[in-house]
């Protein structure tokens, strides 16, 4: 391939990580006729597969067939209470886990595609060396794909306790039957609603003054009342100044308005960010440069040594399965073809709550504050006026898209399926379009997406509206 051939090396290409990112590169890359080694500590599959989105998903999609049962009245389906076993929500977990694991994410498959796999602990030992155990593969090129683990906050007497993290938790046989969530982002949003639909008791407490600072305000306090309103705590603006001992297992004093409270639960769920794992890799020995949210790549996700990139979260870009899979195929692009190619700048999100809400683009203050006020459009569509979401009894939810200059720049939505919807969306911003021109598109009825219609017909419509005056001066005299 072009620029790997100037030198004899045993591998094309050494991928240290085999998760979300690894996964994608060494299957792009041995697709591409190079030589690839895969090396991996523990299981192939990484956060993804075994501690992140599958499991939460899995166990989301478990809440919501009891949240279903519970509420099916409303649907004039009579049923009891639903009765939940929790050990058997955690051994489907398992069975989809395995599922994964001996299809997609299996060192065979890998094999397979020609790749080498390499199992042990991975330090580089030089700018085309990096030692697993007593070997040392020799490589043209090396991508760090080892990703991220939970961060722990600094809140005394919480490391003398038996905390649980989005790694810890699906190791138990059944979650504890009531915990205090630290923590308001993706995970702890996920995890808090689909615990208390599966009959745990929740308290989450965020120390911001809003749950998912990151979205957009509105639905992020759209969506706080719906977990309210099936029975989580939340404890905006507060903070976990010490959690210690308790009767039911342990006492989180929680500090809000200067005021603190005990909340006792059987357990703590810490869901307070992401930390890169950077640590034993030999990045600093060797001149890789290392900041506070990783390691340091440039615009072709390329470290301070030529011949090593770093793809994914321990890159600390985009904390996503999907941007960690996009920035693989990238980084792999640039090491058969230098300087070839460059990451999105556009990575859209969704959190997987229910209803779902996803982001791509700016929030109206982002947009307010890069282009001006005056510049500055935001259309919103309430969920209640979708005849789709009255005919699901789903109508808590809105499309809220924002317009700067005549085109779109930022899509919010709050809905089921959100992050079916936003892709439709965020290809619209990453092609500078107006919104009018998804006004022009038929999106097929009864669905969420003719909201979306809808709303660029409104755009298109304002377009033409100064045009009406002189349409009606034209208009011929006579009977209409």
């Amino acid at each position: 391939m072009i620029g790997l051939r100037r030198e004899r090396h045993e591998f094309d290409l050494a991928v240290i990580g085999m998760g979300s990112a690894g996964g994608v590169a060494v299957s792009f890359a041995a697709r591409l006729g190079l030589s690839v080694a895969a090396i991996e500590r523990e299981r192939i599959g990484g956060d993804c597969l075994w501690t992140g989105c599958v499991p939460s998903k899995a166990l989301l999609a478990s809440a919501k067939a009891a949240h279903h049962v519970r509420t099916a009245a409303r649907y004039g389906v009579l049923a009891d209470e639903p009765r939940i076993d929790l050990p058997a929500v955690w051994r489907r977990i398992r069975a989809v886990q395995e599922e994964i694991a001996a299809a997609d994410d299996s060192p065979e498959r890998f094999a397979d595609l020609g790749a080498t796999v390499v199992t042990g602990d991975a330090r580089l030992v030089g700018p085309h060396a990096v030692r697993v155990g007593e070997r040392t593969l020799d490589a043209r090129a090396i991508l760090v794909c080892t990703g991220s683990r939970p961060a722990v906050p600094d809140v005394p007497g919480l490391a003398d306790q038996a905390y649980l993290t989005s790694e810890t938790l699906w190791q138990l046989g059944r979650p504890p039957a009531s915990l205090v969530v630290l923590g308001g982002g993706p995970i702890g949003c996920e995890l808090a609603q689909a615990l208390q639909r599966l009959g745990v008791r929740v308290t989450l407490v965020q120390r911001g003054p809003a749950l998912l600072p990151r979205d957009e305000p509105a639905l992020a306090a759209l969506l706080a009342d719906v977990l309210r309103g099936e029975g989580v705590d939340l404890r905006l603006g507060a903070e976990a100044v010490r959690v210690e001992g308790g009767h039911a297992g342990v006492r989180v004093v929680v500090r809000s308005g200067g005021r603190d409270e005990a909340v006792d639960a059987d357990g703590v769920l810490v869901a307070a960010g992401r930390r890169p794992n950077v640590e034993g890799l030999g990045l600093e020995e060797l001149g890789v440069a290392v900041g506070p949210r990783g390691i340091v790549v440039d615009e072709h996700l390329r470290t301070s040594v030529r011949s090593i990139y770093a793809a994914g979260d321990v890159a600390g870009r985009h904390l996503f399965t999907h941007a960690a899979g996009q920035e693989a195929a990238i980084a792999v692009r640039n090491v058969a073809f230098p300087g070839s190619s460059r990451p999105a700048r556009l990575v859209p999100w969704c959190t997987f709550t229910d209803p779902e809400l996803a982001h791509a683009g700016l929030t109206e203050t982002e947009a307010v504050e890069r282009h001006g006020p005056a510049r500055v459009r935001v259309r919103e569509l309430d969920l209640g006026h979708s005849d789709r979401a009255r005919a699901d009894g789903t109508t808590v939810g809105s499309i809220r898209l924002v317009e700067a200059r005549g085109r779109l720049v930022g899509a919010h939505v709050l809905a089921p399926a959100a992050g079916e919807l936003i892709g439709e969306l965020a290809l619209a911003i990453d092609r500078k379009l107006p919104l009018a021109r998804l006004g022009a598109l038929v999106h097929p009825y009864p669905t969420l997406s003719t909201s979306v219609n809808l709303l660029g017909a409104h755009a298109a419509f304002d377009r033409v509206r100064p045009l009406l005056p002189l349409l009606r001066r034209a208009r011929p005299p006579g009977r209409d």
